[in-house]
């Protein structure tokens, strides 16, 4: 039997990647072995998490976390070296732009294993983001770049990929599968409405946690003056990262909105779900927004997800208060047909047989 190994480092790239894992079993053709990077230490991911979102329990946990970004890539690449020379895999798959990302498709390709990357092509297009920096250097060590959308696939030919000898295809966005399993499952396992008093359609939904809105006080502020403003005409709740409330605090910045503890997967299911607009500076978030039937603020000056601003779901806004309530009024005042197909279906599928592809050579 072929054999694959996934490289994870974050809680949505677990989630996603639960998706490809059932495809897998369901076809039980190729054996899958997980890694976990340990990048983002996350409270939540322990064996509940596991089990009650079906996801299959990492074979390796390397626990790195909370080094610099040089120092965490380069013992990811050692470790992930020692574990793909005991598995002996014939692909690795790795997911997104995280520095788990980056160190798996390194150690792989080194070591001649073919590489297999999910969520390529896209581009934020400013390297000051550690993010663009991986997806870039991830998408030319690739053997297998699988795009969630055309303008994924149309930056890869900007960038001259027809030129390598690497296999571009558009599969479509996984997370729209994973949205779809999950989001039934939501309905019965989620309790944040109850527990926070929140009625459907009539709370905006908030995250803010992007270092490069963090680490500056200036555009902070304006974002939270932006979420105040919008508070007094219809409910602001966020559930507050870590880094976002102790930023808050160290600088006794107080605001009158409603703040929640950090939730699970099916408790952000359930928030979107019934909130009436998301404001986010979370690239995925954007696209699950989307998934459910909610228009966007973007609290970013950019996004890699422009198909949802070119088609009006989504509005960038960057930190400009009065930008950011303009365009809850717009938003809110617009009826958004949710019916265009975006990121494809079946995803999950998509993705296997093209793995399959690559690595069941006929004899």
């Amino acid at each position: 039997m072929k054999k694959i190994v996934t490289i994870l480092g974050a809680r949505p790239q677990f989630v996603k990647a639960a998706v490809l894992s059932r495809v897998i079993s369901e076809h039980n053709v190729i054996e899958e072995v997980i890694v976990h990077t340990g990048q983002h230490y996350d409270n939540n991911m322990s064996m509940v998490f596991f089990e009650e979102m079906k996801i299959p329990v990492p074979k390796y946990n390397l626990n790195i976390n909370g080094l610099s970004h040089g120092a965490m890539t380069g013992q990811m690449l050692t470790k992930i070296e020692e574990v793909l020379a005991f598995e002996k895999p014939d692909a690795v798959v790795v997911y997104g732009d995280t520095n788990s990302t980056l160190a798996g498709a390194l150690a792989a390709q080194k070591m001649g294993i073919k590489v297999i990357h999910i969520e390529a092509g896209l581009r934020s297009y400013n390297m000051s983001m550690p993010e663009e920096v991986n997806r870039i250097l991830t998408d030319r060590i690739s053997n297998l770049l699988l795009c969630p959308t055309q303008t994924a696939i149309d930056n890869l030919e900007k960038e001259g990929f027809a030129n390598h000898n690497i296999k571009v295809v558009k599969s479509g966005d996984i997370m729209k599968d994973a949205v779809e399993f999950y989001g039934a499952m939501s309905d019965e396992k989620a309790t944040v409405l109850q527990n926070e008093n929140l009625e459907p359609n009539n709370f905006v939904l908030a995250t803010i946690h992007r270092q490069e809105n963090t680490d500056d006080i200036v555009a902070l502020k304006g974002i939270f003056e932006g979420l105040t403003k919008i508070h007094q005409t219809k409910k602001v709740v966020m559930p507050l990262h870590p880094r976002t409330k102790s930023v808050l605090e160290k600088n006794k910045l107080r605001y009158p909105i409603t703040f929640i503890d950090p939730v699970g997967y099916f408790d952000m299911l359930a928030l979107l779900k019934n909130c009436a607009l998301v404001v986010t500076d979370s690239g995925g978030l954007q696209k699950e927004a989307f998934f459910n039937k909610k228009p966007c603020v973007i609290a970013r000056e950019e996004t890699e997800w422009v198909e949802l601003v070119t088609h009006g779901f989504a509005t960038l806004v960057g930190s400009n208060a009065q930008k950011m309530q303009e365009a809850y009024q717009l938003h809110s005042n617009k009826n958004h047909d949710f019916s265009v197909s975006l990121y494809g279906d079946k995803v999950g599928e998509t993705i296997y047989q093209e793995i399959k592809k690559l690595i069941i050579q006929k004899e």
